[in-house]
Protein backbone atom coordinates (compact mmCIF):
# COMPACT_ATOMS: atom_id res chain seq x y z
CA UNK A 1 0.00 0.00 0.00
CA UNK A 2 1.16 3.20 -1.03
CA UNK A 3 1.31 6.38 1.36
CA UNK A 4 -1.32 8.35 -0.43
CA UNK A 5 -3.61 5.54 -0.03
CA UNK A 6 -2.87 5.45 3.95
CA UNK A 7 -3.25 9.10 3.97
CA UNK A 8 -6.33 9.04 1.91
CA UNK A 9 -7.54 6.09 4.17
CA UNK A 10 -6.90 8.44 7.33
CA UNK A 11 -8.98 11.11 5.29
CA UNK A 12 -11.76 8.62 4.90
CA UNK A 13 -11.73 7.99 8.85
CA UNK A 14 -11.61 11.67 9.89
CA UNK A 15 -15.09 12.04 7.77
CA UNK A 16 -17.30 10.39 11.18
CA UNK A 17 -15.28 12.39 13.32
CA UNK A 18 -15.89 15.94 11.48
CA UNK A 19 -19.12 14.91 11.89
CA UNK A 20 -19.18 14.48 14.91
CA UNK A 21 -17.82 17.11 15.73
CA UNK A 22 -20.42 19.23 13.61
CA UNK A 23 -23.45 17.23 15.53
CA UNK A 24 -21.93 18.19 19.05
CA UNK A 25 -21.47 21.75 18.55
CA UNK A 26 -17.71 21.36 18.55
CA UNK A 27 -17.35 23.53 15.78
CA UNK A 28 -13.41 24.52 16.53
CA UNK A 29 -13.13 20.95 16.43
CA UNK A 30 -14.89 20.27 13.26
CA UNK A 31 -12.95 23.29 11.33
CA UNK A 32 -9.80 21.56 12.04
CA UNK A 33 -10.75 18.35 10.98
CA UNK A 34 -11.96 20.04 7.98
CA UNK A 35 -8.79 21.59 7.44
CA UNK A 36 -6.54 18.58 7.96
CA UNK A 37 -8.50 16.62 5.92
CA UNK A 38 -8.22 19.33 3.12
CA UNK A 39 -4.33 19.38 3.99
CA UNK A 40 -3.70 15.99 3.74
CA UNK A 41 -5.43 15.77 0.19
CA UNK A 42 -2.49 18.24 -0.74
CA UNK A 43 -0.30 16.09 0.59
CA UNK A 44 -1.15 12.78 -0.89
CA UNK A 45 -1.32 14.26 -4.07
CA UNK A 46 2.02 15.83 -4.41
CA UNK A 47 3.68 12.91 -3.04
CA UNK A 48 1.56 10.48 -5.25
CA UNK A 49 2.71 12.68 -8.05
CA UNK A 50 6.29 13.90 -7.20
CA UNK A 51 7.15 10.55 -6.02
CA UNK A 52 5.68 8.50 -8.32
CA UNK A 53 2.95 6.58 -5.94
CA UNK A 54 0.04 6.51 -7.83
CA UNK A 55 -2.49 3.66 -7.70
CA UNK A 56 -5.42 2.30 -9.30
CA UNK A 57 -6.41 2.08 -5.81
CA UNK A 58 -5.68 5.96 -5.14
CA UNK A 59 -7.54 6.65 -8.10
CA UNK A 60 -10.98 5.59 -6.74
CA UNK A 61 -10.35 6.32 -3.13
CA UNK A 62 -8.99 9.69 -3.42
CA UNK A 63 -11.96 11.04 -4.88
CA UNK A 64 -14.26 9.20 -2.67
CA UNK A 65 -12.58 10.81 0.50
CA UNK A 66 -13.07 14.03 -1.26
CA UNK A 67 -16.72 13.85 -1.80
CA UNK A 68 -17.54 12.12 1.54
CA UNK A 69 -16.22 14.72 3.38
CA UNK A 70 -17.62 17.76 1.38
CA UNK A 71 -20.80 16.21 0.85
CA UNK A 72 -21.72 14.99 4.71
CA UNK A 73 -20.36 18.46 5.53
CA UNK A 74 -23.02 20.02 3.11
CA UNK A 75 -25.79 17.81 4.47
CA UNK A 76 -24.98 18.18 8.18
CA UNK A 77 -24.57 22.21 7.29
CA UNK A 78 -28.27 22.09 5.95
CA UNK A 79 -29.91 19.75 8.45
CA UNK A 80 -28.56 22.85 10.92
CA UNK A 81 -29.93 25.48 9.02
CA UNK A 82 -25.97 26.82 8.03
CA UNK A 83 -26.53 26.17 4.49
CA UNK A 84 -30.00 26.70 2.55
CA UNK A 85 -31.21 23.39 1.99
CA UNK A 86 -32.01 23.88 -1.54
CA UNK A 87 -28.47 24.13 -2.41
CA UNK A 88 -27.23 20.72 -0.52
CA UNK A 89 -30.29 19.24 -2.56
CA UNK A 90 -28.67 20.52 -5.47
CA UNK A 91 -25.45 19.41 -4.45
CA UNK A 92 -26.39 15.80 -3.44
CA UNK A 93 -28.26 15.90 -6.28
CA UNK A 94 -25.93 16.65 -9.18
CA UNK A 95 -23.19 13.86 -7.39
CA UNK A 96 -26.10 11.34 -7.41
CA UNK A 97 -27.13 11.50 -10.70
CA UNK A 98 -23.46 11.67 -11.81
CA UNK A 99 -23.17 8.34 -10.41
CA UNK A 100 -26.86 7.12 -11.81
CA UNK A 101 -25.43 7.86 -15.14
CA UNK A 102 -21.53 6.03 -14.88
CA UNK A 103 -23.78 2.79 -13.50
CA UNK A 104 -26.20 3.05 -16.61
CA UNK A 105 -23.87 3.31 -18.92
CA UNK A 106 -22.20 0.76 -17.36
CA UNK A 107 -25.18 -1.58 -17.20
CA UNK A 108 -26.48 -0.59 -20.93
CA UNK A 109 -22.26 -1.87 -22.11
CA UNK A 110 -21.78 1.56 -23.18
CA UNK A 111 -19.65 2.72 -20.07
CA UNK A 112 -18.18 6.22 -19.85
CA UNK A 113 -15.33 7.22 -18.11
CA UNK A 114 -15.85 10.71 -16.06
CA UNK A 115 -13.27 13.28 -16.16
CA UNK A 116 -13.50 16.68 -14.28
CA UNK A 117 -14.59 19.63 -16.16
CA UNK A 118 -13.17 22.62 -15.57
CA UNK A 119 -16.70 24.15 -14.43
CA UNK A 120 -16.54 21.08 -11.83
CA UNK A 121 -13.54 21.60 -10.77
CA UNK A 122 -14.83 25.22 -10.21
CA UNK A 123 -17.49 23.77 -8.27
CA UNK A 124 -16.15 21.96 -5.93
CA UNK A 125 -13.39 24.46 -4.57
CA UNK A 126 -16.12 27.19 -4.19
CA UNK A 127 -17.89 24.64 -2.56
CA UNK A 128 -15.22 23.95 -0.37
CA UNK A 129 -14.32 27.54 0.21
CA UNK A 130 -17.87 27.98 1.67
CA UNK A 131 -17.96 24.67 3.58
CA UNK A 132 -14.29 26.08 5.30
CA UNK A 133 -16.27 29.83 5.25
CA UNK A 134 -18.97 28.23 7.49
CA UNK A 135 -17.16 26.11 9.34
CA UNK A 136 -15.04 29.25 10.57
CA UNK A 137 -18.13 31.93 11.18
CA UNK A 138 -19.41 29.06 13.54
CA UNK A 139 -15.74 28.18 15.11
CA UNK A 140 -14.63 31.74 15.41
CA UNK A 141 -18.06 33.19 16.29
CA UNK A 142 -17.50 36.50 13.76
CA UNK A 143 -19.89 36.50 10.42
CA UNK A 144 -18.04 37.42 7.07
CA UNK A 145 -21.29 39.71 6.26
CA UNK A 146 -22.19 39.01 2.57
CA UNK A 147 -19.28 36.36 1.71
CA UNK A 148 -21.02 33.43 2.45
CA UNK A 149 -24.32 34.87 0.29
CA UNK A 150 -22.28 35.26 -1.91
CA UNK A 151 -20.50 31.48 -1.75
CA UNK A 152 -23.94 30.10 -2.09
CA UNK A 153 -24.92 31.94 -5.09
CA UNK A 154 -22.11 31.10 -6.84
CA UNK A 155 -22.05 27.48 -5.71
CA UNK A 156 -25.73 27.63 -6.85
CA UNK A 157 -24.85 28.39 -10.22
CA UNK A 158 -21.66 26.20 -10.74
CA UNK A 159 -23.79 23.18 -9.42
CA UNK A 160 -26.15 23.74 -12.32
CA UNK A 161 -23.20 24.68 -14.86
CA UNK A 162 -21.83 21.64 -13.64
CA UNK A 163 -24.36 19.57 -13.66
CA UNK A 164 -25.36 20.54 -16.97
CA UNK A 165 -21.96 20.31 -18.31
CA UNK A 166 -22.22 16.74 -17.36
CA UNK A 167 -24.90 15.97 -18.58
CA UNK A 168 -24.24 17.12 -22.70
CA UNK A 169 -21.38 15.18 -22.11
CA UNK A 170 -23.00 12.11 -21.33
CA UNK A 171 -25.71 12.32 -23.71
CA UNK A 172 -22.81 12.77 -26.19
CA UNK A 173 -20.95 9.57 -25.19
CA UNK A 174 -24.35 7.37 -24.88
CA UNK A 175 -25.42 8.69 -29.06
CA UNK A 176 -22.37 8.02 -30.12
CA UNK A 177 -20.86 11.16 -30.58
CA UNK A 178 -17.25 11.06 -30.13
CA UNK A 179 -14.66 14.32 -28.90
CA UNK A 180 -13.12 13.99 -32.24
CA UNK A 181 -16.69 14.33 -33.86
CA UNK A 182 -18.05 17.04 -31.61
CA UNK A 183 -14.89 19.29 -32.31
CA UNK A 184 -15.12 18.68 -36.56
CA UNK A 185 -18.35 20.17 -36.18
Amino acid sequence: MTVPNIITIVRLLLVPCVIYAMLSGAWDWAFAGFVVAGVSDAVDGFIARHFNQRSVLGSYLDPMADKLLLVSVFVVLGIMGHLPLWLVILAVSRDALIVCAVLLSTVMGNPVVVKPLMVSKANTAIQIVLAAVVLAELSFSFALGPVRPALITVSGLLTVASAAAYLVAWLRHMSGYGEGEASNR
